[in-house]
């Protein structure tokens, strides 16, 4: 019976530490998508300041129209080429996450198996049913994750991709 209890033991540790991994790549991503609107904000103030001064020297009104212009088009640009490397960050956590957690299942899962079979045989009347319904209840699991990684990476591919056509339908 100790043996199965440290196998549990062991399962839980390596599920705290995924979910620590979890966390971590979590708020690294964060952090980078912080810097990253960090560094737009300053650099979209500093172009404002810019453009403020090039605004109050403009000798007429059809310059000023221009000047206005093209800050507009290089604000969109920029916000562009940011939204662009938040869907790349988004889509860089998502498969990690979905690589971390397939490596989880697939390790996990026979471990499981075997800590709940040996916990089902330690068992007072045993039932053979509760065993296999577990493992059927693994394999939808499995089969449910397989889909929503699959779905997952398809709407994030299609994100990834629109964001560069939309940048370049804006030049």
């Amino acid at each position: 019976m100790a043996g199965k209890s440290e196998n549990l033991s062991e399962l839980n540790r390596r599920n705290m530490e995924a979910a620590m991994r979890l966390a971590q790549m979590s708020i690294e991503n964060s952090q980078r998508v912080m810097v990253l609107q960090s560094e737009l904000a300053r650099e979209m103030f500093q172009q404002g300041v810019d453009n403020a001064r090039a605004l109050t020297s403009a000798k007429d009104p059809q310059q000023v129209m221009q000047l206005r212009t093209q800050y507009a088009q290089e604000t969109a640009q920029q916000m562009m080429v940011a939204a662009q490397k938040v869907a790349e960050i988004g889509n860089d956590a998502r498969m990690e996450f979905t690589r971390m957690l397939t490596e989880q299942l697939a390790s996990g899962n026979q471990e499981m198996v075997d800590a709940f079979q040996g916990f089902f045989k330690v068992m007072p009347a045993p039932n053979a049913n509760i065993m296999e319904i577990m493992q059927q209840s693994m394999a939808t699991a499995n089969q449910a994750f397989e889909q929503i990684a699959q779905a997952s990476t398809a709407a994030f591919s299609g994100i990834a991709e629109a964001a560069p056509k939309s940048a370049a339908k804006k030049k």
